[in-house]
């Protein structure tokens, strides 16, 4: 069994108390390592650290901070096979979804230093005679950056390499259910000679690491993926030093199949997006809204897909389609939304129970039909392989269905009607929308709620710039110096 230490300054810290937590591996319900509890004073200590280096950090040439990213992206990619094992065992996912993670977050590095030579401020002309106004980007200072537990070597990519290409300094805070791959990416890391306090890790709970690096007046923004309620917590914080925050919170996806869509198309990616880490992501399609027309052929094909999926732990056998959910809590939750919503008058179409031998913590890919829009299980997030199914005969009714909910993450639309589609596009309130295809973002887009699903946004341009501020410079000079 591993233990942890927190990172700090480049060395390897211990806590100043004997609380530790245990990480569980899903699957199988062991103890796999143990993690410090971290306190205010260890993520005091990170922060301070992070802020000393910043100083140099920020000065060093962009392209030599770039190549910190390359070399990291080439020790994780080396490193591959151990990360993915290590975040299946942790996270339980399917281990090729793991491997796929490790590759996505490398691309991710690689991809942000390619931006070294490329983001840029601006020279205006002044409204007064011998004068230019600059323009300047500056990083914002010491990220504060809180992990969620679905995508930990991923969303560590997303808050680590735009930070560090920019010039800022990091803290992070791992989730308490998956540190492990959090410890063995820094563990990776520590060989590359990165500059002392560009990079830390403090493990421990939200409610001290995570509002201490949310409140602390040396953190430039705290940038969070998590929950909404983790959201909220996380901006009541940061109000007090009115830090700027960066979240990425819960979604309720909609997806919409009308009666000019590919049936096939729909099926397969609307059960890749519902399944895609054990239906724990949060741009997870979650209802789906069928044309009634074609409402009983689709239904009848997701059904037998989902029946179909292989459950088990992929760390034993390769062909697991589903893996177990993260933890009890999470388990417990689906098992309740759905023996609500029963209650409530749905009808299970397949699963709706849990699975395994006895041990892990798996739920069987379920359908449920005769739902109806105010149902829990149409307006509140939930993290499993369960899918509701709705009909609707026109596209206001849907369009207006499809909006019906206070998050705006993530949203699909299956069609081969461009009219239909351009709708969507224009009508739907969701920071993303996919066409045809799986609910996953790309890198180089922006990855971006509405509403209740968090403010600013991730990958790209966009992504890079939240972590720069504007410092404006009014040149007045001489024409004549002699």
């Amino acid at each position: 069994m591993t233990t942890y230490k927190h990172y700090i300054n480049n060395k390897w810290i211990t806590s100043d108390h004997d609380e530790t937590i245990e990480v569980l591996n899903p699957a199988t319900e062991e103890v796999i390592s143990t993690i410090p509890s971290g306190s205010r004073k260890e993520t005091e200590l990170a922060i301070e650290a992070a802020d000393l280096a910043f100083k140099n950090w920020s000065r060093t040439p962009v392209i030599e901070r770039a190549e910190y990213l390359t070399k990291i992206a080439d020790v994780f990619e080396e490193n591959k096979d151990h990360l993915a094992r290590c975040l299946t065992q942790e996270n339980g996912k399917v281990l090729s979804l793991s491997e796929a993670e490790v590759d996505t977050a490398v691309d991710y590095f690689r991809y942000m230093a390619g931006w070294a030579r490329k983001y840029e401020g601006e020279i205006l002309d002044s409204d007064r005679p011998n004068e230019n106004i600059l323009v300047m980007k500056k990083p914002i200072g010491v990220i504060g950056g809180i992990i969620p537990w679905n995508f930990p070597i991923f969303i560590f990519a997303r808050k680590v390499a735009p930070a560090l290409l920019t010039g800022c300094t990091v803290v992070i805070k791992p989730a308490q259910v998956t540190p492990n791959t959090t410890g063995e990416m820094i563990n990776l890391i520590n060989e590359l000679d990165l500059p002392k306090g560009v990079l830390n890790v403090v493990y421990g709970k939200g409610s001290t690491v995570g509002n201490t690096l949310a409140s602390h007046k040396k953190i430039g923004m705290v940038s969070m993926t998590g929950s909404k309620p983790a959201g909220t917590a996380v901006m009541e914080a940061a109000a007090q030093g009115i830090t700027k925050v960066n979240l990425e919170l819960g979604g309720k996806a909609p997806a919409i199949v009308t009666r000019h869509a590919d049936l096939d198309t729909a099926v397969e990616n609307i059960y890749l997006s519902r399944t895609i880490n054990n239906g724990q992501a949060c741009t997870n399609a979650e209802r789906v809204y069928v044309h009634e027309s074609v409402a009983e052929e689709f239904t009848e094909r997701l059904i037998d897909k989902m029946k179909k999926a292989k459950i088990g732990d992929s760390l034993e056998d390769s062909s697991a389609e589903i893996g177990p959910l993260v933890n009890k809590d999470q388990l417990d939750g689906v098992v309740d939304m759905v023996k609500e919503a029963v209650s409530a008058g749905a009808t299970v179409r397949t699963g709706g129970q849990t699975a395994g031998n006895g041990r892990g913590y798996y739920y069987v890919p379920t359908v449920l039909t005769d739902v109806s829009q105010e149902m829990n299980v149409i307006q509140d997030e939930i993290f499993g392989p369960v899918i509701p199914v709705m009909t609707y005969s026109t596209m206001d009714e849907v369009i207006k269905k499809a909006n019906d909910t206070e998050y705006g993450l993530s949203s699909s639309i299956f069609s081969d009607n461009y009219h239909e589609i351009m709708r969507a596009a224009n009508e739907l309130k969701f920071g993303e929308t996919f066409v045809n295809r799986e609910n996953f973002e790309a890198i180089q887009g922006f990855h971006a709620g509405r509403k209740q699903s968090g403010i600013g946004g991730a990958d790209g341009r966009h992504g890079l710039e939240e972590h720069l501020e504007t410092h404006v410079v009014y040149m007045q000079y001489k024409e004549d110096m002699q």
